[in-house]
């Protein structure tokens, strides 16, 4: 290069002398950690980092959810439909012949069931051989309104049993089984069950106990005469008082429940009678209607189904009696009607018996909705009528 030449040519522009300026190495790091940052996206030489798919983990968890939810409630009711098919096998020949066919679903039209309880018990040698109907309930559904009715046919009423005469009318239960019940009812009342239920009181504490016990508000202290007297010796039975309960809602055990609905005596209060007593058998159903309804005892149903319904024997199959469920859980217990049919004491051939009162039909009016209901008149224990909420039991 000759002397006084340039190290670089002049362009149309130009530029400044010296050395072309070079970024230092902190000066380049600096900037690429500002394009990681700021730029277009990931600087040169990192990895993105993915977000987490929430939206996605939350989806799959719902479906999981749902897929257990309904692989339970299959569980459910083959567990229930199982045990419920036992229980049609045991129903009477000609039984269900005597019902009135059901006029539409369960849940969307009214329905009547009958129940009847049976007092035999082979552990218990005063009613080992008995086979009497204990208790005799009519229910009434009716979905529209969201109420149901309970009407208590005392034990102890003197009717015609067809064919045999004049008995107590749970004499019929002995004499011909559930066909001929179901009949001397119809005579009674003019009602005419769509159903039937009869529940085995052996058995009815298997299924409290299976729900894990009942909820029951007692009225008023009960002090019972001795029955069922649970010592070994008949001197300690001697010295027992009898079943006491305290008033107030408590829990009860199956047995315990089963005593309180069996109480016809309470020698705290001598005006109790054989109406009371179906008073708090009704207060006993409902309780157990509830806690079944309940979601506790839905999440148990896979383990208990099967027990819910061994005490019974009915012509209601498994998609019925979830339907009766469905109308108990909507019903407004608040609203719910207890009736029961009265009379006045009598003693026909040294037994004591309760003769039919002739406002009896004005009660069943009201059962069957087409009167307002009316409560029994203060100062007669016997008195047939109608009282709204629940049982006083």
């Amino acid at each position: 290069m000759a002397q006084g030449d340039k190290p670089y040519k002049v362009y149309r522009g130009g530029r400044t002398k010296g050395r072309v300026p070079v970024a230092g190495r902190g000066a380049q790091e600096q900037r690429s950690r500002r394009r990681g940052h700021d730029g277009d996206g990931a600087g040169r030489g990192q990895r993105r980092v993915r977000r987490p798919r929430w939206g996605r983990r939350i989806g799959l968890a719902l479906v999981l959810l749902v897929t257990l939810a309904v692989a339970w409630v299959v569980a459910s009711y083959f567990a229930f439909r199982s045990g419920v098919a036992e229980a049609n096998d045991r129903l009477p020949p000609g039984v269900a012949a005597a019902l009135a066919p059901q006029d539409g679903l369960l849940m969307t039209k009214p329905s009547l069931v009958l129940l009847l309880g049976t007092d035999a018990d082979p552990t218990n040698s005063a009613r080992q051989d008995a086979s009497r109907s204990d208790s005799i309930l009519l229910v009434r559904t009716d979905p529209a309104r969201r109420r149901m009715a309970f009407l208590s046919i005392p034990r102890d009423l003197r009717v015609e049993i067809p064919g045999f005469g004049a008995n107590k009318i749970n004499a019929a239960f002995q004499l011909g089984g559930p066909a001929l019940a179901m009949r001397t009812i119809r005579s009674l009342t003019g009602l005419q069950p769509n159903h039937v239920a009869l529940v085995d009181f052996d058995d009815f504490r298997t299924v409290i106990d299976a729900l894990g016990g009942i909820t029951v508000d007692v009225p008023k202290p009960i002090l019972s005469n001795r029955f069922d007297c649970p010592y070994a010796t008949a001197a300690r039975c001697q010295q027992w008082q009898g079943w006491r309960f305290e008033p107030g809602e408590q829990e009860m055990s199956g047995k315990r429940a089963l005593i309180y609905a069996r109480i016809r005596e309470n020698r705290l209060d001598p005006a109790e009678n054989d109406l009371t007593r179906g008073e708090r058998q009704q207060a006993v159903v409902q309780a157990m209607a509830d806690e079944i309804v309940s979601p506790g005892s839905f999440a148990r149903m896979p383990f208990i189904g099967d027990d819910l319904v061994k005490p019974l024997t009915t012509d209601l199959g498994a998609g019925e009696l979830i339907q009766l469920g469905w109308v108990r859980f909507r019903a407004n217990s608040s609203r719910s009607l207890h009736c029961r049919l009265g009379g006045e004491v009598a003693f026909v051939g040294g037994a004591s018996v309760i003769l039919s009162d002739e406002r009896n039909a004005a009660a069943l009016s009201m059962f069957t909705g087409d009167s307002a209901p009316q409560p029994p008149p203060p100062g007669e224990p016997l008195a047939p009528g109608c009282i709204v909420g629940r049982a006083t039991q």
